[in-house]
């Protein structure tokens, strides 16, 4: 064996074990899928079975992104489920009984979801009331809010427009050979491309300024399984009906939250505001101001996550909303967020959130009761959030 190779064999492991919990992460998930599709013979990854997996769980991944910065802030909101549930109440009511536009209602409910988030941040964040105890009663008052909207009976069908952004799919620009989606392919294909070239780029960039980077081969490895199994999805969503456009919105929000908590000031803010709330104030970050906006945020996205399973549904009905919240914050904890806040990447939030979701979606396909499907999720949160415990005590 050449010295290069001995050198590399420490740096290997070490890297491995200091980013265990990342790349654990990513092999569970392999791993269930790999499990649920054999159990289920095949059935998991059929690509019918795949764009129903998408379009049932992205209201949770759309979520999970603003739960993790209000986990991240040392926070937790109980009240996503409610909201989300209410803003579709909402929109049936705009769009259903009042008959007003489907773009001008969208706007009303994304701007009243960012009203709700604004009320319960005030409380949290300038009264220092704890935030459990601000969105349990958030919960409560916005479950009845729906109940009273709808007067206890489901208002719909929604008009075709407002449908389409859950249950529509991309226009095709080529005409397919078959029952494939060219288009949807290619697209599947140029996002595999950028995300491995921009992958590239920032390892120069680290390299550039003397920071420390993962093995050369681990990291050309791994970005080739990366872009194969991206394009492999890409294969399978294009060999049914084509991108679905929530899946569009989806990939533009992951993008853009992973770009604000990397790439900007607020986001380092944030994540400072987490780590240590009173050195980040006398650091001279705005503490409360940031806090705010996080439930702000929140709250905008439970506002779009409610309107997309709403068009889902084509229907608003009372017990919308029911239990979002524990498979959101679930989603968190999962990927990596830390019950201490300071700690969480929305990578692993997306990940925690397809964890549940092929979970959800496998144990169904399977027919495990859902009485049995609540007990193996509540045992897959213990054990992520002991993990987390356990991995604070070994740093301190």
């Amino acid at each position: 064996m050449s010295d290069t190779a001995l050198k590399d064999k420490p740096r290997h492991a070490g890297f491995v074990k200091n980013n265990l919990r990342e790349y654990g992460m990513l092999i569970s998930l392999f791993a269930i899928m790999i499990f649920f599709q054999v159990v289920t013979d095949g059935t998991l990854l059929r690509p019918l079975n795949l764009t129903n997996l998408v379009l049932q769980n992205s209201y949770i991944v759309i979520m999970a992104l603003g739960m993790l910065l209000v986990i991240v802030t040392g926070h937790i909101d109980l009240s996503v489920g409610s909201v989300a549930g209410f803003i579709g109440a909402v929109a049936a009511v705009l769009m259903v009984k009042f008959g007003m536009p489907s773009i001008l209602a969208v706007l009303i409910c994304l701007a009243l979801g960012g009203l709700i988030g604004a009320a319960q941040g005030y409380w949290v964040a300038y009264f220092k009331i704890p935030s459990f105890i601000v969105t349990l009663a958030g919960m409560l008052v916005f479950k009845g809010l729906a109940l009273a909207i709808l007067a206890g009976q489901s208002v719909g069908p929604f008009p075709p427009a407002f449908q389409k952004l859950s249950s529509g799919f991309i226009p095709e620009l080529v005409p397919g050979a078959g029952t494939l989606y060219p288009t949807s392919l290619a697209i599947g294909a140029v996002l595999a491309l950028v995300l491995v070239w921009q992958n590239f780029r920032s390892r120069a960039r680290q390299e550039a300024h003397h920071i420390e980077t993962e093995p050369y081969g681990f990291f050309l490895v791994k970005n080739l399984l990366f872009f194969a199994v991206i394009v492999y999805f890409a294969y399978l969503i294009a060999s049914h009906r084509g991108l679905p456009n929530v899946l569009v919105i989806m990939t533009a929000l992951i993008a853009l939250y992973a770009f604000v908590t990397t790439r900007t000031t607020i986001g380092r803010q944030i994540y400072a505001v987490g780590g240590n709330e009173k050195a980040a104030k006398l650091s001279g970050i705005k503490t409360e101001r940031l806090t705010f906006l996080t439930f702000v945020n929140m709250g905008v996205l439970a506002a779009l996550a409610g309107l997309v399973f709403a068009a889902r549904l084509n229907t608003a009905t009372p017990k919308a909303g029911l239990g979002f919240e524990l498979d959101v914050i679930a989603a968190c904890f999962i990927g990596g967020a830390s019950a201490y806040g300071g700690v969480g990447r929305v990578g692993g939030a997306v990940i925690g959130a397809l964890i549940m979701g092929v979970m959800n979606n496998g144990m169904s396909i399977l027919g495990i009761g859902i009485d049995y499907q609540q007990v193996i999720k509540g045992l897959v949160l213990l054990g992520a959030v002991c993990l987390d415990v356990y991995n604070q005590k070994r740093s301190a």
